[in-house]
């Protein structure tokens, strides 16, 4: 690509992000196309074509995708009632919002909610352990990790809203031409939801960096040094809104029972595959947990 390819590509990108941005911003909003446009600073006829050339979905699936991301943590976390969850999705009736959430997370939203969760990770006494399905939620394994650089933009808030801290990141690297196809992509997680008010949620959006030294770190992006050690490292697959509950079961049934300690770095989420792409239900996340060393 040449000079002025690249100058374009970061053109486009800067314009696009802050559609994204936006749409994060105004998720409860009508999606206005032409005000979307005026976002971009890119003509009403040809900036959703430019959208969808990049983000490989039109701006109306970003919108539809991330209102039914809450819509699922509202089912599994809250008690509301499906037909004003639905509404605030933007459906007009719960029949509409079913077919719209069981098309992406496979399950039926009252489903999703008594079985999409905590039922799917059974106690390690439980016979239901050793079934396939069990030993796929059960997959733990011990892992080696030096310690590796990231580039890293903070977020506080709702875990599950991380999202636009993710999008301004990427934004940031692809101005400068620092994405990396091997590159992870992961959080950082600093405190328990069950123990700090949602508001004063610390965490971190992150990408991995192979050649940090070569990078200039200007605000909101920053250096940041992950440590290494032994990790336990959980495979979750499944919708993110299903994350807490592979964190109680890590920590409350699978650590009292290996006989390790955490150590004292924060629990970091590896992203192995992209939720623009991917169905719900297909995406993989691994939970990484330092352990103190043994002897």
């Amino acid at each position: 690509m040449t000079f002025p390819e690249l100058a374009m590509s970061e053109i486009y990108q800067a314009r696009l992000a802050r559609v994204v941005a936006y749409i994060h911003d105004h998720l409860d909003d009508e999606l206005d196309l032409n005000r979307l446009a005026d976002v971009a600073c890119l003509s009403p006829y040809h900036w959703h074509r430019i959208y969808h050339g990049f983000y490989g979905e039109t701006a109306a699936a970003t919108v539809r995708r991330l209102r039914l991301h809450r819509a699922a943590n509202e089912l599994v976390r809250g008690s509301g009632a499906i037909d004003t969850i639905a509404e605030r999705a933007g459906y007009s009736s719960v029949q509409a919002f079913s077919r719209a959430f069981q098309a992406s997370y496979r399950m039926a939203p009252g489903r999703f909610r008594s079985e999409g969760g905590a039922s799917m990770f059974v106690s390690l006494d439980s016979s239901d352990s050793i079934r396939s399905g069990g030993m796929a939620m059960h997959q733990v394994e011990i892992r080696s990790q030096g310690p590796f650089t990231v580039a890293a933009m903070e977020h506080r808030g709702s875990y599950m809203n991380i999202g636009r801290a993710f999008e301004m990141l990427f934004h940031w690297l692809a101005t400068r031409g620092l994405v990396d196809p091997r590159a992870r992509s992961l959080g950082i997680y600093f405190d328990d939801p069950a123990a700090v008010a949602e508001d004063e949620l610390r965490s971190m959006a992150c990408c991995e960096l192979f050649e940090p030294d070569a990078v200039k770190f200007e605000a909101p992006v920053s250096r940041v040094e992950v440590a290494g050690g032994e990790f336990a490292v959980l495979t979750h697959v499944g919708p993110y809104a299903q994350l807490c509950f592979a964190y109680q079961w890590l920590y409350g049934e699978w650590l009292p029972k290996s006989g390790r300690e955490t150590g004292d770095a924060p629990v970091f989420e590896v992203y192995v595959n992209d939720p623009r792409g991917t169905a719900p239900a297909d995406l993989v996340t691994e939970i990484w947990v330092q352990l103190r060393a043994v002897g």
